[in-house]
């Protein structure tokens, strides 16, 4: 973030990434959407963009590039984002997303830390895909279960993020590739507080626990939950399935936002009449064990 002035600040970032499905048009609306959305977390609005791809332009025709690169540019239209530019490599995988310039008021600005005891934890995406898109490159995955997956990556944080806008936001932060609890473990430990999470009250994907079950976990899914599993006591309700899509690698996932309890209920109604895939209380902040998180199956298990 940049200073300008005392009303105006400038929110810079930049994200891309290798295909996460095999439609180079959905690809580039996906990408775009998850570069997007760093400036939604941020409580920011993007404003322009520059195109960033990797592409193996011996190997593929330049048919697919022109699709991915029109996913993205009708993704920013539909942000209301100007693409002014860009850059692309001769590379061996394709690759693709934006660097992102957003404007956001010095005093609106969301944090992903600054989370208070007592708050409620809310999301606003189903989680799973990264198991999705791994069945889909198996070919595993039930046709609805790949339309949810695409339709929830390609959908902006958009009308979330204005939904938040009347609200007291304490913390905000986007699910992505550190997956649900990867992204919790930074806000609480940034906020010096722990979490509860109520596994039974997560939004997912169609047939994610199946698909789980059946092995269909991505190396980044496994790798968050050694990795961010230290930090969580999981409740005896909660088997390893679960604890793994509660970990599960995300891209271009949902908002995690912490506010007052009682300004929850309202939040929830406003993000449904906003349209977003879930608007779900999941969770609480606890003042301690900071950097702590508690994972329950259910809100009234003991």
């Amino acid at each position: 973030m940049y200073r300008i002035s005392d009303d105006l600040a400038l929110v810079f970032t930049v994200d891309y990434f290798t295909p996460v499905v095999d439609d180079p048009f959905l690809f580039g609306a996906i990408a775009a959407a998850n570069a997007l959305s760093d400036v939604y977390a941020m409580g920011g609005r993007p404003v322009l963009a520059l195109n960033l791809a990797g592409f193996p332009a011996r190997d593929l025709p330049l048919s697919v590039l022109e699709d991915i690169l029109r996913g993205g540019a009708e993704k920013a239209v539909e942000a209301g984002v100007a693409i002014v530019g860009g850059h692309t490599i001769d590379d061996a995988e394709p690759k693709y997303g934006m660097a992102v310039i957003g404007f956001v008021r010095p005093d609106h600005v969301l944090a992903n830390v600054g989370a208070r005891s007592g708050d409620a934890l809310v999301l606003t995406k189903p989680l799973g895909t990264g198991i999705v898109t791994t069945a889909v490159k198996r070919g595993a995955a039930p046709a609805a279960a790949a339309d949810a997956a695409v339709r929830t990556m390609a959908m902006l944080n958009r009308s979330a993020a204005e939904a938040l806008a009347p609200f007291t936001i304490h913390a905000c932060t986007d699910i992505t590739g550190f997956g649900l609890i990867g992204h919790l473990c930074e806000m609480v430990s940034g906020s010096a507080v722990g979490a509860e999470v109520y596994a039974g009250a997560v939004p997912l994907l169609p047939d994610v626990v199946p698909l789980a079950e059946s092995g269909m976990v991505p190396g980044g899914t496994y790798a968050n939950h050694q990795h961010f599993g230290t930090h969580v006591t999981w409740g005896a309700g909660v088997d390893e399935t679960t604890q793994l899509i509660l970990c599960d690698a995300q891209t271009s996932g949902g908002l995690l936002v912490a506010l007052p309890e009682a300004e929850a209920p309202d939040l929830v109604a406003a993000l449904e009449r906003a349209g977003t895939l879930a608007a779900v209380r999941i969770g609480r902040i606890l003042a301690a064990p900071e950097g702590a998180i508690r994972v329950r199956s259910a809100r009234d298990e003991a």
